[in-house]
């Protein structure tokens, strides 16, 4: 994400629309991914990317500049998508191979390309078997690389209380990859 300058915030809390514009810029992609691996789906992400920036033009008065600006997005970017998929529970739809795809011969570019997207795909059912808050605090740990002390300040939550989610959500994680391992062999 972009540097966000406090004179940019304060003109965007002001409502200045060229400055919330210029906010939305430098945010925008970095609030959709966190939101994506929160909940899974382009089109949820996409909403909750929505109602991110809807909360964030009528919240910016609040900001109080005591954290960056990073971290109260990231807070409102998990939040909404916590919320959001607690509301939008929807079936894991498992993937199904047809057994003659491999009986075409298919280069290996290709190959190693679909099998990084069966992979990725494989991460995020598996992610989403995991409560939303469990979710959270993987995505922000394992793929935002943020401290617990910065979870736990983005979630708004107890340090010890990221470490606990944290615990059981990989706890969860490997109990789920040894199933699809069993299920594969």
């Amino acid at each position: 994400m972009q540097e966000i300058t406090n004179d940019l915030l304060k003109l965007a809390a002001d409502g200045d629309m060229a400055s919330f514009k210029k906010l939305y810029e430098a945010s925008a992609s970095f609030v959709y991914n966190v939101a994506f691996r929160v909940v899974g789906r382009h089109e949820d992400a996409q909403e909750v990317t929505q109602e991110v920036f809807l909360t964030a033009f009528h919240k910016l008065k609040e900001f109080r500049y005591q954290s960056s600006f990073k971290t109260w997005v990231y807070r409102v970017t998990v939040n909404q998508a916590i919320n959001y998929a607690k509301k939008n529970v929807r079936q894991n739809q498992t993937m199904e191979y047809d057994e003659n795809v491999n009986a075409v011969e298919v280069p290996s570019e290709t190959r190693q390309k679909m099998d990084q997207e069966a992979r990725e795909k494989l991460a995020q059912e598996l992610l989403n078997q995991l409560n939303p808050d469990q979710r959270a605090c993987i995505v922000l740990r394992n793929l935002e690389g943020l401290s617990y002390q910065q979870m736990a300040e983005a979630l708004g939550i107890n340090i010890n209380t990221v470490r606990t989610r944290l615990k059981r959500a990989r706890e969860a994680l490997m109990a789920l990859g040894k199933e699809v391992t069993q299920n594969e062999v």
